[in-house]
């Protein structure tokens, strides 16, 4: 038998396709779209769902299912000794705490991280388990690392619009069309897996500097002394606008010279509420084995 298995969900942005070369299982998040209901990677591709929010489509989330859950744990602990379950924030979804309840039936074979984390930085974590599987920690205590460093990450987002904010209820109407009218772009903020505003720019190119200016104050001061290339990555991230963030990433690089860089789109749980054209800039913590431990 294996020893532990590593689990996340499809909010990592890790693909099924992409799992599997990993060594990674991925739990597809599903949704709801005009009352019929879809799986994230499965039977629902990026395309699809961006022309059905585009074409006004009533969509809404919400967690895997708990057969769906047990299905993948039992069939994992029929060649793993342990699994370690990555879910999105528990900050962000009741995913989290329904799957720690779950696991109270296992006899700790289970062991479920809540470590605050969401799209690229979920993705950071699940492949930091991984390693550290790959090395022979056990399940308990590679949740215990990832809980560790749970604060160890920013994510920075711009939209381009505010009209899923407004449907969401999170921009009034007037407020919405003003912003729109004026191209107020919203840059928002994940700390600690709470989605808050940061700032309002004017416009795509003042919002990308705002961006790069809200990490390089992060890197001064919340990771001031552990935010060189061999201590940190960054990942910028996007929402149905790849050549954009493939032009963003050269700005990045450019002022973060010689860090390790991956390019994903969001996860569609996030899409879904803030809309096409958004770019994230997100930076996590590598994650360190203490002296005398086994390294990565």
């Amino acid at each position: 038998m294996g020893r532990v298995a590593v689990v996340t969900d499809s909010n990592s942005g890790i693909t099924q396709n992409q799992a599997e070369a990993l060594g990674l299982s991925v739990l597809p998040m599903p949704f709801t779209m005009d009352g019929e209901t879809f799986f994230e990677d499965i039977n629902l591709t990026q395309e699809t769902f961006y022309e059905k929010l585009l074409a006004g489509a009533d969509i809404s989330t919400s967690q895997p299912s708990t057969g769906n859950v047990l299905e993948l744990w039992n069939r994992l602990l029929e060649t793993h000794d342990e699994l370690v379950h990555i879910p999105m924030s528990g900050a962000l979804s009741a995913s989290c705490e329904s799957a720690e309840l779950l696991s109270r039936d296992f006899d700790g074979r289970v062991q479920v991280v809540n470590n605050l984390r969401i799209s690229v930085t979920q993705r950071r974590s699940a492949l930091d388990a991984a390693e550290l599987a790959s090395i022979g920690w056990p399940a308990k205590r590679i949740k215990e690392r990832l809980e560790q460093n749970k604060f160890d990450t920013s994510i920075y987002i711009m939209l381009d619009t505010l009209k899923f904010l407004k449907k969401g209820g999170r921009v009034t109407p007037a407020g919405a069309a003003l912003g729109t009218l004026l191209n107020i772009k919203p840059v928002l903020q994940i700390q600690g897996g709470k989605l808050d505003a940061y700032a309002k720019v004017r416009g795509i190119k003042h919002g990308r500097t705002v961006l790069l200016e809200a990490m390089q104050k992060d890197f001064e001061g919340k990771f001031s002394g552990s935010s060189g290339p061999d201590k940190m990555c960054l990942d910028v991230a996007y929402t149905y606008a790849a050549e954009a963030a493939e032009s963003f990433k050269r700005e990045v690089e450019a002022v973060f010279k010689g860090y390790e860089m991956h390019v994903a789109p969001l996860s569609l749980s996030v899409s879904c509420h803030i809309g096409p054209g958004a770019l994230a800039l997100a930076c996590t913590k590598k994650l360190s084995v203490q002296h005398g431990e086994e390294s990565i």
